[in-house]
Protein backbone atom coordinates (compact mmCIF):
# COMPACT_ATOMS: atom_id res chain seq x y z
CA UNK A 1 0.00 0.00 0.00
CA UNK A 2 1.43 3.56 -0.90
CA UNK A 3 2.18 5.82 1.58
CA UNK A 4 2.58 9.28 -0.40
CA UNK A 5 -0.22 11.32 0.01
CA UNK A 6 -0.88 14.27 -2.14
CA UNK A 7 -1.44 17.50 -0.05
CA UNK A 8 -2.22 21.26 -1.05
CA UNK A 9 1.65 21.70 -0.51
CA UNK A 10 2.81 18.97 -1.91
CA UNK A 11 3.11 15.33 -1.97
CA UNK A 12 4.54 13.61 1.65
CA UNK A 13 5.41 9.72 2.27
CA UNK A 14 5.05 8.00 5.64
CA UNK A 15 5.15 4.90 7.39
CA UNK A 16 3.07 2.22 6.82
CA UNK A 17 2.56 0.19 10.06
CA UNK A 18 1.01 -3.14 11.06
CA UNK A 19 -2.55 -1.88 10.89
CA UNK A 20 -2.18 1.82 10.24
CA UNK A 21 -0.43 4.43 8.13
CA UNK A 22 1.09 7.19 9.98
CA UNK A 23 2.74 10.52 8.73
CA UNK A 24 4.81 12.81 10.87
CA UNK A 25 5.69 16.05 11.42
CA UNK A 26 3.34 17.74 8.62
CA UNK A 27 4.24 21.53 8.41
CA UNK A 28 0.85 23.15 8.34
CA UNK A 29 1.54 27.06 8.83
CA UNK A 30 5.08 28.90 8.07
CA UNK A 31 7.83 28.77 10.41
CA UNK A 32 7.14 31.58 12.83
CA UNK A 33 10.60 33.04 13.18
CA UNK A 34 12.15 36.23 12.44
CA UNK A 35 9.09 38.76 11.23
CA UNK A 36 6.41 36.09 12.06
CA UNK A 37 7.38 35.49 15.67
CA UNK A 38 4.42 36.85 17.57
CA UNK A 39 2.11 37.18 14.50
CA UNK A 40 -0.40 34.69 13.63
CA UNK A 41 0.22 31.83 11.58
CA UNK A 42 0.86 32.17 8.11
CA UNK A 43 0.41 29.80 4.65
CA UNK A 44 3.35 27.33 4.69
CA UNK A 45 5.28 27.31 1.14
CA UNK A 46 4.77 25.00 -1.07
CA UNK A 47 7.75 21.89 -1.68
CA UNK A 48 8.63 20.49 -4.74
CA UNK A 49 8.85 16.34 -5.26
CA UNK A 50 8.52 14.15 -2.15
CA UNK A 51 8.72 15.21 1.18
CA UNK A 52 9.51 12.61 4.10
CA UNK A 53 6.69 12.39 6.85
CA UNK A 54 8.74 9.63 8.82
CA UNK A 55 9.94 11.77 11.94
CA UNK A 56 7.59 14.23 14.65
CA UNK A 57 8.08 17.98 14.02
CA UNK A 58 9.68 20.18 16.82
CA UNK A 59 8.19 20.75 20.22
CA UNK A 60 7.46 24.56 20.51
CA UNK A 61 10.02 26.50 23.13
CA UNK A 62 9.24 25.44 26.57
CA UNK A 63 10.85 25.54 29.82
CA UNK A 64 12.19 21.74 30.77
CA UNK A 65 10.27 20.20 33.69
CA UNK A 66 10.60 16.77 35.65
CA UNK A 67 7.22 15.49 35.62
CA UNK A 68 5.62 12.36 38.15
CA UNK A 69 3.63 11.71 35.36
CA UNK A 70 5.18 9.22 32.65
CA UNK A 71 4.84 11.64 29.80
CA UNK A 72 7.54 11.55 27.15
CA UNK A 73 8.81 15.14 27.89
CA UNK A 74 10.22 16.84 24.00
CA UNK A 75 13.47 17.62 24.42
CA UNK A 76 14.05 18.93 20.85
CA UNK A 77 12.68 22.40 20.79
CA UNK A 78 12.24 25.23 18.29
CA UNK A 79 10.21 27.88 17.32
CA UNK A 80 10.00 26.43 14.00
CA UNK A 81 7.57 24.36 15.82
CA UNK A 82 3.58 24.32 13.76
CA UNK A 83 4.22 20.28 12.41
CA UNK A 84 1.30 18.44 12.74
CA UNK A 85 0.67 14.24 12.92
CA UNK A 86 -1.53 11.73 11.56
CA UNK A 87 -2.78 8.51 12.04
CA UNK A 88 -4.72 6.20 9.27
CA UNK A 89 -6.26 2.94 9.17
CA UNK A 90 -5.80 3.76 5.16
CA UNK A 91 -5.20 7.20 3.44
CA UNK A 92 -7.66 5.91 1.34
CA UNK A 93 -11.08 7.72 0.17
CA UNK A 94 -12.62 5.93 3.42
CA UNK A 95 -14.38 9.49 4.70
CA UNK A 96 -13.98 8.66 8.35
CA UNK A 97 -14.17 10.42 11.60
CA UNK A 98 -11.49 12.63 12.32
CA UNK A 99 -10.34 13.13 16.05
CA UNK A 100 -8.15 16.11 16.46
CA UNK A 101 -5.92 15.82 19.83
CA UNK A 102 -5.08 19.01 21.35
CA UNK A 103 -2.56 18.06 24.11
CA UNK A 104 -2.19 20.10 27.41
CA UNK A 105 0.72 21.39 30.01
CA UNK A 106 -0.43 24.24 31.16
CA UNK A 107 -0.18 26.46 27.48
CA UNK A 108 3.53 26.22 28.59
CA UNK A 109 4.47 22.14 27.88
CA UNK A 110 4.16 19.40 25.94
CA UNK A 111 3.62 18.69 22.25
CA UNK A 112 1.49 16.59 19.33
CA UNK A 113 3.85 13.75 19.88
CA UNK A 114 3.48 12.95 23.72
CA UNK A 115 1.49 9.91 24.35
CA UNK A 116 1.96 8.66 20.94
CA UNK A 117 2.91 5.00 20.66
CA UNK A 118 4.01 4.24 17.33
CA UNK A 119 0.54 2.77 16.57
CA UNK A 120 -2.55 4.04 17.91
CA UNK A 121 -4.96 1.18 19.13
CA UNK A 122 -7.70 4.08 19.38
CA UNK A 123 -7.28 4.29 15.45
CA UNK A 124 -7.63 1.02 15.33
CA UNK A 125 -10.80 0.30 17.35
CA UNK A 126 -12.72 3.04 16.57
CA UNK A 127 -12.25 3.07 12.74
CA UNK A 128 -11.09 6.89 12.66
CA UNK A 129 -8.44 9.08 11.61
CA UNK A 130 -6.45 10.78 14.33
CA UNK A 131 -4.53 14.15 14.26
CA UNK A 132 -2.16 15.44 16.72
CA UNK A 133 -0.38 19.07 16.77
CA UNK A 134 2.14 21.72 18.12
CA UNK A 135 1.11 25.21 18.74
CA UNK A 136 3.02 27.87 20.38
CA UNK A 137 3.58 27.76 23.96
CA UNK A 138 4.33 30.33 26.96
CA UNK A 139 4.87 34.20 25.71
CA UNK A 140 5.44 32.50 22.56
CA UNK A 141 2.08 31.71 21.68
CA UNK A 142 0.13 33.98 24.67
CA UNK A 143 1.15 36.86 25.42
CA UNK A 144 -0.66 40.29 23.89
CA UNK A 145 1.97 42.55 23.01
CA UNK A 146 -0.11 45.27 21.22
CA UNK A 147 -0.79 47.95 23.76
CA UNK A 148 3.01 47.10 25.12
CA UNK A 149 4.51 47.83 21.98
CA UNK A 150 1.85 50.63 20.65
CA UNK A 151 0.57 48.08 17.74
CA UNK A 152 3.83 47.62 16.79
CA UNK A 153 3.90 44.12 17.55
CA UNK A 154 0.35 43.71 16.85
CA UNK A 155 -0.17 39.74 18.95
CA UNK A 156 -3.28 39.50 20.50
CA UNK A 157 -2.18 36.98 23.22
CA UNK A 158 -3.74 34.19 21.10
CA UNK A 159 -1.62 32.93 18.44
CA UNK A 160 -1.23 29.60 19.97
CA UNK A 161 -4.86 29.47 19.74
CA UNK A 162 -4.87 30.76 16.02
CA UNK A 163 -2.40 28.13 15.19
CA UNK A 164 -4.76 25.42 16.10
CA UNK A 165 -7.49 27.30 13.87
CA UNK A 166 -4.33 26.99 11.33
CA UNK A 167 -4.30 22.76 11.94
CA UNK A 168 -7.89 22.59 11.93
CA UNK A 169 -8.26 24.62 8.65
CA UNK A 170 -5.56 22.02 7.34
CA UNK A 171 -7.87 19.62 7.93
CA UNK A 172 -10.64 21.22 6.30
CA UNK A 173 -8.73 21.06 3.25
CA UNK A 174 -6.49 17.74 3.06
CA UNK A 175 -7.71 15.14 5.83
CA UNK A 176 -9.56 13.63 2.98
CA UNK A 177 -6.74 12.56 1.29
CA UNK A 178 -5.54 11.02 4.79
CA UNK A 179 -9.62 9.06 4.39
CA UNK A 180 -11.15 11.59 6.65
CA UNK A 181 -13.97 13.34 6.60
CA UNK A 182 -13.45 17.35 6.79
CA UNK A 183 -17.33 17.16 7.29
CA UNK A 184 -16.74 15.38 10.73
CA UNK A 185 -14.21 16.58 13.36
CA UNK A 186 -14.02 16.25 16.91
CA UNK A 187 -11.53 18.23 18.89
CA UNK A 188 -10.64 16.87 21.67
CA UNK A 189 -8.00 17.70 24.43
CA UNK A 190 -6.70 17.11 28.21
CA UNK A 191 -6.31 20.50 30.36
CA UNK A 192 -4.81 23.57 28.75
CA UNK A 193 -5.94 21.18 25.82
CA UNK A 194 -9.62 21.28 27.31
CA UNK A 195 -9.07 24.96 27.65
CA UNK A 196 -8.38 25.28 24.27
CA UNK A 197 -11.58 23.17 23.24
CA UNK A 198 -13.19 25.13 25.49
CA UNK A 199 -11.63 28.46 23.79
CA UNK A 200 -12.09 27.36 20.39
CA UNK A 201 -16.00 26.55 21.06
CA UNK A 202 -15.97 30.34 21.58
CA UNK A 203 -13.77 31.49 18.54
CA UNK A 204 -15.47 33.34 15.75
CA UNK A 205 -11.99 32.02 13.77
CA UNK A 206 -13.11 28.39 14.69
CA UNK A 207 -16.38 28.61 13.60
CA UNK A 208 -17.35 25.74 10.71
CA UNK A 209 -14.26 24.39 10.90
CA UNK A 210 -15.06 21.03 13.56
CA UNK A 211 -18.41 19.90 14.49
CA UNK A 212 -18.06 17.90 18.15
CA UNK A 213 -15.99 18.47 21.09
CA UNK A 214 -14.48 16.94 24.28
CA UNK A 215 -12.95 19.07 26.99
CA UNK A 216 -11.34 16.94 29.06
CA UNK A 217 -10.53 18.17 32.77
CA UNK A 218 -10.72 22.10 31.17
CA UNK A 219 -13.33 24.00 29.92
CA UNK A 220 -14.40 27.97 29.46
CA UNK A 221 -13.39 29.67 32.32
CA UNK A 222 -9.58 30.44 31.16
CA UNK A 223 -8.60 33.32 30.11
CA UNK A 224 -6.73 36.35 31.01
CA UNK A 225 -8.75 39.14 31.18
CA UNK A 226 -7.83 42.97 29.69
CA UNK A 227 -6.68 44.00 33.16
CA UNK A 228 -4.71 41.35 33.51
CA UNK A 229 -3.20 41.31 30.41
CA UNK A 230 -2.02 44.87 31.12
CA UNK A 231 -0.44 43.54 34.69
CA UNK A 232 1.16 40.37 32.92
CA UNK A 233 2.47 43.16 30.08
CA UNK A 234 4.15 45.45 32.96
CA UNK A 235 5.70 42.23 34.73
CA UNK A 236 6.79 41.50 31.23
CA UNK A 237 8.59 45.28 30.54
CA UNK A 238 9.72 44.91 34.10
CA UNK A 239 11.86 41.48 33.19
CA UNK A 240 13.12 42.69 29.96
CA UNK A 241 13.98 46.69 30.49
CA UNK A 242 12.10 48.08 27.74
CA UNK A 243 8.90 48.10 25.67
CA UNK A 244 10.52 48.71 22.24
CA UNK A 245 9.17 46.34 20.11
CA UNK A 246 13.06 46.02 18.16
CA UNK A 247 13.74 44.69 21.82
CA UNK A 248 11.21 41.83 22.15
CA UNK A 249 12.48 41.24 18.10
CA UNK A 250 15.61 41.08 19.19
CA UNK A 251 15.03 38.28 22.36
CA UNK A 252 16.93 35.13 21.74
CA UNK A 253 14.31 32.18 22.86
CA UNK A 254 16.01 31.61 26.10
CA UNK A 255 15.85 34.78 26.99
CA UNK A 256 12.30 35.25 26.51
CA UNK A 257 12.47 31.21 28.75
CA UNK A 258 13.54 33.38 31.45
CA UNK A 259 11.11 36.45 31.64
CA UNK A 260 8.54 33.57 31.69
CA UNK A 261 9.89 31.58 34.34
CA UNK A 262 10.27 34.93 36.42
CA UNK A 263 6.48 35.77 36.11
CA UNK A 264 5.72 32.04 35.91
CA UNK A 265 7.62 31.81 39.26
CA UNK A 266 5.56 34.56 40.70
CA UNK A 267 2.04 33.70 39.36
CA UNK A 268 2.84 30.18 41.55
CA UNK A 269 3.31 31.90 45.00
CA UNK A 270 6.99 31.65 44.40
CA UNK A 271 8.42 29.47 47.72
CA UNK A 272 5.10 29.88 49.61
CA UNK A 273 3.39 26.86 47.03
CA UNK A 274 -0.43 27.14 45.49
CA UNK A 275 -0.64 31.15 46.69
CA UNK A 276 -3.15 32.92 44.50
CA UNK A 277 -1.52 36.12 42.52
CA UNK A 278 -4.47 37.94 42.12
CA UNK A 279 -2.70 40.58 39.86
CA UNK A 280 -1.54 38.13 36.88
CA UNK A 281 -3.33 34.99 38.09
CA UNK A 282 -1.78 31.72 38.51
CA UNK A 283 -1.63 31.10 34.88
CA UNK A 284 -0.21 34.10 33.06
CA UNK A 285 0.28 32.56 29.87
CA UNK A 286 -3.13 31.30 28.35
CA UNK A 287 -5.77 32.88 26.15
CA UNK A 288 -6.24 36.21 26.50
CA UNK A 289 -9.76 38.42 25.79
CA UNK A 290 -7.95 40.88 23.19
CA UNK A 291 -11.99 42.09 22.15
CA UNK A 292 -10.98 40.86 18.29
CA UNK A 293 -9.51 37.15 18.41
CA UNK A 294 -11.39 36.54 21.41
CA UNK A 295 -14.11 38.74 22.12
CA UNK A 296 -15.25 37.64 25.30
CA UNK A 297 -14.77 35.16 28.41
CA UNK A 298 -15.55 32.07 26.52
CA UNK A 299 -17.90 30.38 28.86
CA UNK A 300 -19.75 33.93 28.08
CA UNK A 301 -19.80 33.64 24.93
CA UNK A 302 -20.92 30.08 25.00
CA UNK A 303 -24.08 30.60 27.28
CA UNK A 304 -24.81 33.26 24.80
CA UNK A 305 -24.82 30.59 21.55
CA UNK A 306 -21.14 30.91 20.37
CA UNK A 307 -20.83 26.97 20.32
CA UNK A 308 -24.52 26.56 19.25
CA UNK A 309 -24.91 22.90 17.18
CA UNK A 310 -21.66 21.39 18.08
CA UNK A 311 -22.28 18.11 20.86
CA UNK A 312 -19.79 18.16 23.44
CA UNK A 313 -19.24 15.81 25.85
CA UNK A 314 -17.09 17.37 28.97
CA UNK A 315 -15.84 15.94 32.66
CA UNK A 316 -13.00 15.32 34.50
CA UNK A 317 -11.41 12.86 37.10
CA UNK A 318 -12.57 12.47 40.15
CA UNK A 319 -9.42 13.48 42.64
CA UNK A 320 -7.86 16.19 39.58
CA UNK A 321 -5.26 18.15 42.01
CA UNK A 322 -4.82 15.49 45.05
CA UNK A 323 -1.81 13.92 43.13
CA UNK A 324 0.20 17.56 42.62
CA UNK A 325 -1.38 18.17 46.20
CA UNK A 326 0.47 15.27 48.14
CA UNK A 327 3.65 15.85 45.30
CA UNK A 328 3.99 19.53 47.89
CA UNK A 329 6.20 18.67 50.27
CA UNK A 330 5.18 22.39 51.80
CA UNK A 331 1.42 21.14 51.73
CA UNK A 332 1.67 18.49 54.19
CA UNK A 333 1.51 20.40 57.71
CA UNK A 334 -1.45 21.98 56.06
CA UNK A 335 -4.28 23.46 58.50
CA UNK A 336 -7.65 25.33 57.74
CA UNK A 337 -5.82 28.16 58.30
CA UNK A 338 -3.37 27.53 55.37
CA UNK A 339 -6.18 26.75 52.99
CA UNK A 340 -7.90 30.45 54.04
CA UNK A 341 -4.30 31.67 52.80
CA UNK A 342 -4.63 30.00 49.62
CA UNK A 343 -8.34 30.09 49.09
CA UNK A 344 -8.83 33.38 51.13
CA UNK A 345 -10.12 34.73 47.94
CA UNK A 346 -13.14 32.83 47.01
CA UNK A 347 -16.30 33.68 48.19
CA UNK A 348 -18.06 31.61 50.63
CA UNK A 349 -14.86 29.54 51.57
CA UNK A 350 -15.62 28.42 55.30
CA UNK A 351 -19.06 27.57 53.71
CA UNK A 352 -17.91 25.78 51.17
CA UNK A 353 -15.16 23.76 53.96
CA UNK A 354 -18.01 22.93 55.93
CA UNK A 355 -20.57 21.37 53.26
CA UNK A 356 -17.14 19.60 51.96
CA UNK A 357 -16.42 18.28 55.06
CA UNK A 358 -20.47 17.19 55.82
CA UNK A 359 -21.30 15.17 52.70
CA UNK A 360 -17.42 13.06 53.43
CA UNK A 361 -19.06 12.18 56.45
CA UNK A 362 -22.00 11.36 55.13
CA UNK A 363 -19.90 9.44 53.11
CA UNK A 364 -18.28 7.59 55.66
CA UNK A 365 -15.36 9.43 55.37
CA UNK A 366 -13.44 12.45 56.70
CA UNK A 367 -11.65 15.16 55.12
CA UNK A 368 -7.84 16.59 56.82
CA UNK A 369 -6.87 19.98 55.95
CA UNK A 370 -5.08 18.70 52.58
CA UNK A 371 -7.85 16.46 51.68
CA UNK A 372 -10.19 19.38 51.84
CA UNK A 373 -8.05 21.46 50.06
CA UNK A 374 -7.42 18.79 47.11
CA UNK A 375 -11.10 18.48 47.19
CA UNK A 376 -11.94 22.02 47.33
CA UNK A 377 -9.41 23.04 44.70
CA UNK A 378 -10.42 20.03 42.36
CA UNK A 379 -13.78 21.24 42.06
CA UNK A 380 -12.59 24.78 41.49
CA UNK A 381 -10.33 24.21 39.11
CA UNK A 382 -12.16 22.16 36.90
CA UNK A 383 -15.40 20.60 38.08
CA UNK A 384 -17.39 23.59 38.55
CA UNK A 385 -16.13 24.62 35.09
CA UNK A 386 -17.16 21.66 33.52
CA UNK A 387 -20.64 21.43 34.98
CA UNK A 388 -20.78 25.45 34.14
CA UNK A 389 -20.31 24.76 30.05
CA UNK A 390 -22.64 22.00 30.19
CA UNK A 391 -25.60 23.75 31.71
CA UNK A 392 -24.46 26.72 29.02
CA UNK A 393 -23.99 24.62 25.99
CA UNK A 394 -26.94 22.67 27.15
CA UNK A 395 -29.22 26.24 26.51
CA UNK A 396 -28.15 25.91 22.63
CA UNK A 397 -27.56 22.01 22.01
CA UNK A 398 -29.39 19.44 23.62
CA UNK A 399 -25.95 16.58 22.74
CA UNK A 400 -24.52 17.39 25.98
CA UNK A 401 -22.91 14.44 28.13
CA UNK A 402 -21.35 14.28 31.18
CA UNK A 403 -18.75 12.16 32.67
CA UNK A 404 -16.34 11.54 35.89
CA UNK A 405 -13.45 9.23 35.92
CA UNK A 406 -13.06 7.39 38.75
CA UNK A 407 -10.13 4.92 37.96
CA UNK A 408 -7.85 5.07 40.77
CA UNK A 409 -3.92 5.60 40.17
CA UNK A 410 -1.31 3.35 42.33
CA UNK A 411 1.01 5.87 42.68
CA UNK A 412 1.89 7.62 46.03
CA UNK A 413 0.45 4.06 47.47
CA UNK A 414 -2.95 4.77 45.88
CA UNK A 415 -3.56 7.58 48.02
CA UNK A 416 -4.02 10.13 45.30
CA UNK A 417 -7.55 8.61 43.26
CA UNK A 418 -8.16 9.49 40.39
CA UNK A 419 -6.00 12.28 39.61
CA UNK A 420 -5.67 14.67 36.59
CA UNK A 421 -4.48 12.78 33.50
CA UNK A 422 -5.69 9.37 34.81
CA UNK A 423 -7.67 8.76 31.60
CA UNK A 424 -5.27 9.46 28.88
CA UNK A 425 -3.82 6.00 29.39
CA UNK A 426 -6.99 4.41 28.66
CA UNK A 427 -7.51 6.95 25.83
CA UNK A 428 -4.51 6.00 23.88
CA UNK A 429 -3.66 2.51 24.90
CA UNK A 430 -0.72 3.39 27.03
CA UNK A 431 -1.39 2.11 29.95
CA UNK A 432 0.82 -1.07 30.32
CA UNK A 433 3.77 0.36 27.93
CA UNK A 434 6.31 0.22 30.88
CA UNK A 435 6.79 -0.32 34.29
CA UNK A 436 6.42 3.96 34.64
CA UNK A 437 3.36 3.74 32.90
CA UNK A 438 2.18 1.11 34.74
CA UNK A 439 3.22 2.90 38.15
CA UNK A 440 0.99 5.46 37.02
CA UNK A 441 -1.95 3.44 35.58
CA UNK A 442 -2.20 0.31 37.02
CA UNK A 443 -2.37 -2.82 35.05
CA UNK A 444 -4.65 -5.83 35.09
CA UNK A 445 -8.00 -6.88 33.10
CA UNK A 446 -10.49 -4.48 34.63
CA UNK A 447 -8.23 -1.26 33.08
CA UNK A 448 -7.75 -3.73 30.32
CA UNK A 449 -11.95 -3.27 30.38
CA UNK A 450 -11.92 0.14 31.17
CA UNK A 451 -9.54 1.19 28.21
CA UNK A 452 -12.08 -0.62 25.62
CA UNK A 453 -14.73 0.73 27.23
CA UNK A 454 -13.31 4.43 27.01
CA UNK A 455 -12.27 4.17 23.51
CA UNK A 456 -15.50 3.33 22.51
CA UNK A 457 -16.80 5.86 23.85
CA UNK A 458 -15.10 8.79 22.42
CA UNK A 459 -14.62 7.14 18.89
CA UNK A 460 -18.55 6.73 19.04
CA UNK A 461 -19.30 10.32 20.00
CA UNK A 462 -16.53 11.18 17.68
CA UNK A 463 -18.96 9.01 14.96
CA UNK A 464 -22.44 10.27 15.83
CA UNK A 465 -22.18 12.62 18.95
CA UNK A 466 -23.55 9.94 21.09
CA UNK A 467 -21.12 8.41 23.56
CA UNK A 468 -23.41 5.63 24.00
CA UNK A 469 -22.06 1.92 23.27
CA UNK A 470 -21.62 -1.64 24.15
CA UNK A 471 -20.02 -2.08 27.30
CA UNK A 472 -21.32 1.14 29.11
CA UNK A 473 -24.98 0.80 27.33
CA UNK A 474 -27.02 4.01 26.80
CA UNK A 475 -25.23 7.10 27.94
CA UNK A 476 -28.69 9.79 28.56
CA UNK A 477 -27.92 13.64 27.88
CA UNK A 478 -27.39 16.06 30.69
CA UNK A 479 -29.40 18.86 31.95
CA UNK A 480 -29.69 20.88 35.06
CA UNK A 481 -32.48 18.57 36.49
CA UNK A 482 -30.88 14.81 36.49
CA UNK A 483 -27.60 16.02 35.80
CA UNK A 484 -26.88 12.25 34.29
CA UNK A 485 -23.20 11.71 34.90
CA UNK A 486 -21.47 8.50 33.41
CA UNK A 487 -18.80 7.57 35.83
CA UNK A 488 -15.98 5.66 34.33
CA UNK A 489 -13.92 3.13 36.51
CA UNK A 490 -13.73 -0.15 36.88
CA UNK A 491 -17.28 -0.10 36.47
CA UNK A 492 -19.20 2.10 33.96
CA UNK A 493 -22.42 3.19 35.51
CA UNK A 494 -24.71 6.60 35.35
CA UNK A 495 -25.36 8.64 38.20
CA UNK A 496 -27.54 11.06 39.05
CA UNK A 497 -26.45 14.74 39.88
CA UNK A 498 -23.07 13.01 41.71
CA UNK A 499 -21.83 15.12 44.82
CA UNK A 500 -24.70 17.27 44.35
CA UNK A 501 -24.26 19.41 47.79
CA UNK A 502 -21.08 20.52 47.02
CA UNK A 503 -21.83 21.72 43.58
CA UNK A 504 -24.52 23.40 45.11
CA UNK A 505 -22.45 25.26 47.17
CA UNK A 506 -20.65 26.89 44.74
CA UNK A 507 -23.94 28.17 42.63
CA UNK A 508 -23.34 31.81 44.38
CA UNK A 509 -19.58 31.60 43.68
CA UNK A 510 -19.25 33.96 40.56
CA UNK A 511 -17.36 32.86 37.52
CA UNK A 512 -14.21 34.76 37.91
CA UNK A 513 -13.34 32.28 41.21
CA UNK A 514 -13.12 29.11 39.25
CA UNK A 515 -11.00 27.98 36.80
CA UNK A 516 -7.20 29.06 36.69
CA UNK A 517 -7.35 32.32 38.44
Amino acid sequence: MSTIVTTQAGKIEGERLSHQSVFRGIPFAAPPVGPLRWMPPQAVSPWAGVREARFFGKASVQPTIELFMPWSVPNDFSEDCLYLNVWTPSPDHGRRPVMVWIHGGAFQFGSGEEMMPIEQSLVSRGDIVLVTLNYRLGPFGFLNLNELTHGAIPSSGNEGLLDQVAALQWIQDNIEAFGGDPENVTIFGESAGGMSVGALLALPAASGLFHKAIPQSGACHSANSPERIQKIGERVVECVGSSDADVFRGLSSDQILQFQADICSEAEGGEAAWEPNLEIGNQPFQPCVDGTVLPELPIDRVMRGGGAGVPILVGHTLDETKAFVYAEPSLESLDDDGIRAKLGHVPGLDHLMRVYRDEAVKRGDTLGPRELFAAIGSDKQFRIPAIRLAEAQFSHEKRVYSYIYTWPSPMFDGTVGAPHTIELGPIFGICETDDAHRAYFGTGPKLGQLTQRTQLCWTSFARNGDPSCEGVGDWPTYDSERRATMMLGAECLVEDAPYDEERKAWEEVPGEFVGES
